[in-house]
């Protein structure tokens, strides 16, 4: 993985604060507390989500999706950004890897670690911020909802 120096992390940050006000509204709206935004390459906000899994009865509506979506149609993603609270699952690295984009930005993996480590070795960039109230957002939700968590990870309480 490579290290990013102060003002890129300092970058990533910044963005991580709009994936972070997603997350805050999935939660205000019932949903699951997990919120993405894809960034262009000039660093343009091309959109913006948060998980809607429960909010819309749809079990693809992942906040990565969420963000990908409200960018829309892009003739590359080739230098773009996905800012996400939490470590992709694979439904959201299989998302990454098709449309080429070539920076993850991860605000916490300690609640759950998906797929940032087959990512990165296929290429794309990871930024782990590992930011502390990313993951005391998510502990909390898991906590309160664990039925619902589980439900999201497509795990059983037990496993």
């Amino acid at each position: 993985m490579r290290r990013y120096d102060e003002p890129e992390r300092a970058r990533a940050r910044e963005w991580l604060v709009t994936a972070v006000a997603e997350a805050r509204a999935g939660l205000a709206e019932g949903g699951i507390p997990i919120g993405a935004a894809l960034y262009g390459a000039d660093g343009t906000l091309l959109g913006r989500g948060h998980n809607r899994r429960v909010q819309d009865g749809d079990p693809s509506l992942h906040a990565e999706t969420a963000a990908f979506r409200a960018a829309g149609r892009q003739r590359s993603y080739r230098g773009t950004t996905m800012v996400t609270t939490l470590s992709p699952c694979w439904y959201c690295s299989g998302l990454v890897r098709q449309f080429g984009i070539s920076r993850v930005v991860i605000g916490e993996a300690r609640t759950f670690h998906g797929g940032h480590d087959w990512l990165a070795e296929h290429g794309v960039e990871i930024v782990l911020l590992d930011d502390p109230g990313c993951a005391a957002l998510m502990g909390a939700f898991i906590e309160d909802r664990p039925e619902l968590w589980y439900e999201d990870i497509g795990a059983a309480e037990d496993d």
